[in-house]
């Protein structure tokens, strides 16, 4: 059965880049949403418990995000003390955004499917957004990243919060682990030239070492941080994400979107 509209879903990173989309499109359909961080009027703030109940309060649903990764030392207990208060206060559907192929969030996962709420668990490929919203934009006409010629299955964002929100208002996706890939892999050059001819711009990629994106991502993070991103990125980027899955088309009844499609989309955006 599909949860009734006056249930509210809390979104948890609901400023990131699908938290906000899965609030537009529960706002369109008439569901009510209260999004959470900690810059939200009801704040929510990982590292202070005492803000999970009051954000969670009335919540029938979750959508659960992580920052900065769910494979971060120290997530799944997150995860596991949350999930408990959430279910305490009455919520009865979690769905979780994880990472696709990492071993890593699996304590995580775990978490939610012994929270005692019907869940749904998405593992995702990679953003398409990273080259709009993320690290991957380019700078002066360059996407720097240690990705050598590794072909990825690059998922539109648009893709995962229409899966998502599909895990939340209907009960037929509890207890369902989806890999949400898009329909090809293809390497991050290639991804660059879509983007480049899109947009019109002379872009390029540059694989750098993992060394040299370090150093870039130290104006960014505190050194432990770089060190976690540095080690999940090589284990990563090996090419054992490269198969593309069909969970999008199984939940939603259409193909995924293609790298090109996106790149036509966001080319406003990075002109």
């Amino acid at each position: 059965m599909a949860n009734e509209n006056n249930e509210m879903t809390v979104i948890v990173g609901g400023h990131g880049k699908t938290g906000r989309r899965v609030a537009e499109r529960l706002r369109a359909m008439h569901r009510p949403v209260r999004v959470v961080s900690p810059s939200t009027p009801v704040p929510f703030d990982w590292s202070d418990e005492t803000t999970w109940p009051p954000a969670l309060a009335g919540a029938s649903a979750l959508y659960l995000t992580y920052h900065p990764d769910l494979a971060i030392p120290g997530a799944a207990e997150h995860v596991r003390r949350l999930t408990r208060v959430a279910v305490d206060a009455g919520t009865e559907k979690i769905v979780l955004l994880a990472g696709r192929g990492e071993p890593q969030v699996h304590p995580a996962e775990d978490a939610v499917r012994d929270s005692g709420a019907a869940w749904t668990i998405l593992e995702c490929a990679f953003f398409m957004q990273n080259f709009s919203e993320g690290v991957l934009a380019p700078q002066d006409d360059t996407i720097a990243f240690p990705a050598r010629e590794v072909r990825e299955p690059f998922i539109d964002c648009d893709d995962i919060a229409d899966v998502a929100v599909a895990a939340l208002v209907d009960d037929a996706h509890a207890g369902k682990t989806y890999e949400l890939t898009g329909p090809r892999a293809v390497t991050f050059g290639e991804a660059t030239a879509e983007l480049a001819r899109a947009t019109g711009r002379p872009l390029r990629y540059v694989p750098v070492s993992f060394e040299q994106y370090a150093t870039g991502l130290a104006e960014h993070f505190t050194a432990p941080v770089v060190e976690f991103f540095i080690d999940l990125f090589r284990f990563l980027l090996d090419g054992h994400n490269a198969s593309v899955t069909r969970d999008v088309e199984r939940v939603l009844g259409r193909p995924p979107r293609d790298i090109r499609d996106f790149a036509r989309t966001a080319a406003e955006v990075l002109r």
